[in-house]
């Protein structure tokens, strides 16, 4: 959201996708849309797409290494070409879309085991950026902790005003094996 809403692109669309989260069947429907009559199922009027409700705008490809190689390769010509093609259409469609994509898995491993495409990870990989684990940044617990306190607090309604010290202290010393939603879980649930 952060690089979206410093962008140009921050009056139009910003399109979260968890990859992980769409059956595998659907994902390539979901991301490029399709035309009336392209499946058994297809709604009357055909649907956008993902990239398409994005156009102008950013879409976060949320577990980008769960999508099976031969959407990928869709996906690939989507980046190269800057256009879509709705399953059962025939005219591409241009796009302007920013992509972020992000991994819990080292892609680089998924690249060695035939899980992932070397070309679209090279086109995707332009400007990465590594946030190690919560284990090795410790530091950020506090702030993050304090953010989700907020977070929560006009959620729930409430007026937590912060943490004490030995509640911090043991979230420090903890190894945090699900990371920062596993923090955020832990304060929403305290909350």
């Amino acid at each position: 959201h952060s690089i979206h809403n410093a962008s140009e692109r921050k009056y139009k669309q910003f399109v979260r996708v968890n990859c992980a989260a769409i059956p595998q069947s659907l994902l390539e429907s979901e991301l490029f849309g399709y035309e009336e009559g392209a499946f058994t199922g297809a709604k009357k009027g055909g649907k956008k797409g993902l990239f398409e409700e994005a156009n102008g705008g950013t879409i976060f490809l949320d577990e980008i290494s769960e999508i099976n190689v031969e959407t990928q390769a869709k996906l690939l010509r989507v980046l190269q070409e800057r256009e879509i093609m709705k399953i059962g259409g025939i005219k591409p469609i241009s796009v302007d879309v920013r992509v972020i994509a992000a991994s819990n898995v080292n892609i680089e491993n998924a690249i060695k085991q035939g899980r992932f495409r070397k070309d679209l990870y090279y086109r995707i990989n332009m400007f990465p950026i590594r946030i190690p684990p919560l284990k090795d940044r410790k530091g950020d617990i506090g702030n993050l902790a304090k953010f989700f306190i907020r977070k929560y607090n006009q959620e729930y309604g409430r007026n937590i005003e912060g943490i004490n010290d030995d509640a911090l202290q043991k979230l420090i010393e903890y190894h945090w094996p699900g990371n920062v939603r596993e923090l955020e879980n832990i304060i929403g649930r305290a909350i």
